[in-house]
């Protein structure tokens, strides 16, 4: 089977990568995503930084919004951590946005590892 958004996915772990062995692994969140969005803007890579999305239920919008950190290529959830390890919220939560959203693909990026950690979680209900 093919990798959903392969070559979208290649072009933000690429900026992430960029990112990392920059700054290495000391920083918070918010510092890896405002070096990240000056990376992508470098390498031409479509996104939006924190784009409200909200969840529906039983066909009605709810008020509550999720933000990701970045919606890239308009199908790429890009969500950013700087945690000593990923956990299953961490997986949940990058998943969850993805479906809301309607996304292709989700991309779980830790910064806070010796290496940059991610894991990426295709939308496979879209393409059943």
């Amino acid at each position: 089977m093919e990798l959903i958004c392969k070559e979208e996915a290649y072009q933000v772990l690429g900026a992430a990568m960029a990112v990392h062995r920059e700054l290495g692994s000391g920083f918070s969140e918010k510092v890896y995503q405002d070096a990240l969005e000056i990376e992508f803007q470098e390498r031409g890579i479509p996104y939006e930084r924190e784009v409200p999305i909200h969840a529906l239920y039983h066909g009605q919008e709810l008020k509550s919004e999720f933000v990701p950190d970045f919606v890239c290529y308009e199908s790429v959830i890009v969500e950013l951590k700087a945690v000593k390890e990923l956990d299953d919220i961490f997986r949940s939560q990058a998943i969850n946005y993805m479906k809301v959203a309607n996304m292709d693909l989700s991309l779980l990026i830790n910064f806070r590892s010796q290496s940059l950690q991610y894991e990426r979680f295709p939308n496979y209900d879209k393409f059943v």
